[in-house]
């Protein structure tokens, strides 16, 4: 870009910080009319939500604000690219939604945009593309490199179904070519693929991996969203109530960047909330199942054992590894758990008498974003350094935009 248009895309910040959603809701509605068939790759529960309008708004402000250094957003790109990889997203695409984005920046900042801003946008939105394709690419190359990778959506026998506790079930995926499948590190997720007759759409949304890679098979625990009807509960809905064993589902290859640090020896602390504590238990057990002598603890929180998942599976590892203890947070401790590593109320690092500030940890948080926040905020006042926390936020990802200045999500 030339120093000129870099101007011309820096002279924007402020409009998009007052208009970004307008401009973003605008976008979506215009490709979606002009290309309908890309219903099928976006997840329409976050479009009616207006969470995934927020999260590119974010991201467009986020590369307006940096044209000039784009190198502090490569952790957010990195885990958008991710995204797209699980989706099946091509080169092509970044031609169409191209198109669709510079003409609405015209269409919705009217007179107030010369050829001269498109011309700089069309050079931006050029450049960033390139470098999103570049590192999709590369995780397209690294997929179907390795024993049992693909790339696309490749078919899956669902050959068990095991309820968890009252709200989240386990699927267990094999190939249905009978193939092996590729291995993952801790913490990555796989994208599911199912036709909803209520949108007549095809619909992916994205899982963790709760199990440790084994190369025979997936597993999936899945939360049932209770009396949801619009598209963001769905698909895990129609898991629940339609997809029984035997059934074929479509899979997109493991991905995501959120995974644990499988090369380091330093002590590892698990921090999750209600489902979240799916990609945390990929890592527990992997740890566990090497006989890694690193020091684990795990601290999670539900509403109650009902809906605790994995209770019993967790404390039997913490009872036969030494170098695992757990930490349960219930909203009301129920009188046969008052024990000393079950606790009442919300997640709360600080009741934990400083057993979760381990030297040298990393620490792997996952959940909804007011729980990523409490966390986050928590460990930063205890004095964790920045670089040793990690999250992982279910759904778009608002956090990790902002997160390009970390103290941004507190």
């Amino acid at each position: 870009m030339t120093p000129e248009q870099i101007a011309l895309v820096t002279a924007t910040v402020s409009t998009l910080r007052a208009h970004g959603v307008a401009l973003t809701t605008h976008f979506y509605h215009r490709m979606f009319e002009h290309n309908p068939e890309l219903k099928n790759v976006f997840n329409m529960g976050n479009q009616q939500t207006g969470k995934q309008q927020m999260a590119l708004a974010m991201a467009v402000l986020a590369y307006a604000e940096n044209i000039e250094d784009p190198s502090v957003l490569v952790q957010a790109v990195t885990k958008i690219s991710h995204k797209h990889v699980s989706l099946d997203i091509r080169p092509e695409h970044y031609a169409i939604v191209g198109r669709h984005l510079i003409a609405s920046i015209g269409e919705v900042l009217g007179e107030a945009v010369t050829p001269a801003l498109l011309e700089a946008w069309t050079v931006a939105y050029g450049q960033l593309a390139a470098l999103m394709s570049g590192l999709e690419s590369g995780l397209y190359q690294k997929a179907v490199s390795q024993e049992g990778g693909w790339t696309g959506w490749r078919p899956f026998t669902v050959k068990q179904k095991v309820a968890e506790s009252a709200e989240i079930t386990s699927f267990y995926l094999y190939p249905a070519d009978g193939g092996k499948v590729a291995d993952f590190q801790p913490g990555q997720y796989v994208s599911v693929r199912l036709f909803l007759p209520e949108l007549n759409l095809f619909q992916p949304r994205q899982y963790s991996l709760s199990s440790a890679p084994n190369g025979e098979h997936y597993r999936i625990s899945v939360k049932k969203e209770a009396g949801s009807q619009h598209p963001d509960g769905m698909i895990s809905n129609r898991l629940h109530d339609f997809v029984q064993e035997g059934a074929i589902i479509e899979l997109a290859a493991p991905a995501g960047d959120f995974m644990l640090e499988t090369t380091k020896q330093t002590p590892v602390v698990l921090v999750s909330g209600g489902v979240g504590q799916t990609p945390l238990l990929s890592m527990l057990d992997y740890l566990t199942r090497i006989g890694s002598p690193r020091q684990v603890v795990w601290v999670h929180g539900s509403r109650n054992p009902e809906v605790h998942a994995f209770g019993e599976r967790v404390a039997q590892l913490a009872a036969r590894y030494k170098n695992v203890q757990q930490h349960i947070f219930y909203n009301i401790l129920p009188p046969d758990q008052e024990r000393k590593d079950y606790y009442e109320g919300i997640v709360d690092l600080q009741k934990l008498n400083g057993v979760s500030l381990l030297p040298e940890a990393d620490y792997y948080v996952c959940g909804p974003a007011p729980f990523i926040r409490k966390q986050v905020q928590d460990l930063a006042a205890l004095g964790v350094p920045r670089e040793a926390i990690h999250f992982e936020e279910f759904g778009p990802a608002t956090l990790s935009v902002q997160a390009s200045c970390f103290y941004s999500i507190v």
